[in-house]
């Protein structure tokens, strides 16, 4: 088997400031559901990744994450934005 991924097309998708606002916040929540998650499942904290051990490095606080880490966090969250308005549905805040 051949996986393709082929994700929304957000090219021409622009977020307003408003929108790009709630990324950090989105970003934030991943990562506490992640590690929420992890811990429930039995995970730690652990200098590097160990399945065997259940110690991940990224069991921290998200202010304390790798710069790296939180990139690949408000890129997932900025794109599920996009998605969300490339599918047609408003994104407003009450």
């Amino acid at each position: 088997m051949k996986y393709r991924p082929e994700p929304i097309d957000t090219s021409g998708i622009t977020l307003c400031q408003e929108v790009r606002d709630l990324t950090e916040l989105l970003a934030r929540n991943a990562h506490d559901i992640w590690a929420r998650q992890r811990l429930a499942d039995g995970w730690r904290f652990g200098p590097r990744r160990d399945d065997a051990k259940k110690e991940h490095p990224c069991l921290v606080p998200y202010e304390d994450l790798p710069e790296s880490e939180k990139v690949y966090d408000r890129s997932a969250a900025m794109e599920t934005l996009k998605a969300i308005l490339a599918l047609g549905y408003r994104i407003m805040k009450p």
